[in-house]
């Protein structure tokens, strides 16, 4: 993508900080304790490291670090194989939802910079704990509805959204973080660019459709340039504010390089990073947008520095003031799907 601070900031013609520029606080959550390997405590270094400050500040948003919570880096937990390191999972959880309401209690918005996609149980904790519950946009290669036994890594950021809901079999220490389960219903989630597999019988597909979970998946984002406002629209109708949670698996390995646990390259293809872009525009334009939490990043699986430097030049073309701007003005369009750029 290799985009540039000045192509940032021009995106929409706008220059400098105005009414619409959000006033972010950056939580780094250093863990890969959710993980089926290490690599994603890295994280939140790595992108601080590739500018994401400065090029927030550059596309007009006011900009603080919060610093890190304490981290954790996976390792074998032979003590709980179906659920590995739940424990440090919950609390991370707990201590990110601490340093989120704290963030609210001062009205700025939360730029979670996880860590694998665990850190979002504790961000929505955050959110209860301060007593401003939200709804849950989920923008992820897949929706992260197992439960302990149901996947052979007993990787817990593939259940993290399960035990959001608090779904049968999910572990109590986790569920139980903030008052009494669930954190979420299922009325309150919007799944968007996920690439299930059309395969009815596929766990997590039929998991969604059982639950009634609006979904929106990635051949639909191919297809349709009214995905992201059809999202919005569902997500508002869940409550007065709304988060997103976007895991860079939801992209096409090829097309960015560092997700944890990458999705083939083979059909059902997942996102563009123009796709990516375009809904981020939209949902950070959304008056109940209320936080961002960037997930599933591991630097080990860069192939270069750029990689790292295209991941934070997108979500910054996506969240930063100048690319929200350039949605209200209807400037910025999906990408039509081209199968090759597959």
């Amino acid at each position: 993508m290799n985009r540039s601070e000045q192509e940032i900031a021009d995106a929409s013609g706008a220059t400098g900080a105005d009414a619409s520029a959000t006033i972010w606080t950056l939580i780094g959550v250093p863990s890969s304790a959710g993980g089926h390997t290490p690599g994603m405590e890295l994280a939140p270094a790595a992108i601080r490291e590739a500018g994401l400050v400065r090029l927030l500040r550059a596309a007009g948003d006011e900009v603080i670090d919060g610093g890190d919570v304490r981290g954790f880096r996976r390792r074998p937990d032979l003590a709980h194989l179906d659920r590995q390191n739940v424990h440090e999972v919950a609390r991370v959880a707990d201590e990110t939802a601490t340093a989120v309401a704290d963030v609210l209690a001062a009205n700025r918005v939360p730029l979670v910079l996880g860590g694998d996609c665990t850190v979002t149980v504790g961000v929505m904790a955050g959110f209860r704990r301060a007593g401003r519950e939200a709804a849950l946009m989920y923008v992820d290669g897949g929706p992260d509805l197992y439960t302990p036994g149901l996947i052979d890594y007993g990787n817990v950021d593939a259940m993290g959204l399960a035990h959001m809901l608090a779904l049968p079999g999910s572990g109590a220490v986790l569920t139980t973080i903030e008052g009494s389960p669930p954190l979420l219903r299922p009325d309150q989630i919007v799944s968007y660019g996920d690439a299930l597999p059309e395969d009815r019988g596929d766990l997590e597909r039929a998991r969604v459709e059982e639950l009634g979970i609006v979904r929106i998946p990635a051949s639909r984002v191919h297809d349709d340039p009214e995905a992201a406002s059809a999202a919005v629209q569902a997500i508002k109708i869940a409550g007065e504010r709304f988060v997103v949670h976007l895991d860079v698996d939801v992209l096409a390995h090829h097309q960015m390089p560092l997700a944890n646990m990458p999705n083939p390259d083979s059909e059902p293809w997942g996102l563009t990073v123009d796709e990516v872009v375009a809904a981020l525009q939209v949902f950070t334009a959304d008056d109940r947008f209320a936080g961002l939490v960037l997930t599933e990043v591991n630097p080990a699986n860069a192939p270069d520095t750029s990689t790292l430097d295209d991941y934070v030049r997108m979500v910054v073309a996506g969240a930063g003031q100048a690319g929200r701007a350039s949605n209200r003005s209807g400037g910025s369009r999906p990408a039509p799907h081209d199968d090759s750029v597959r």
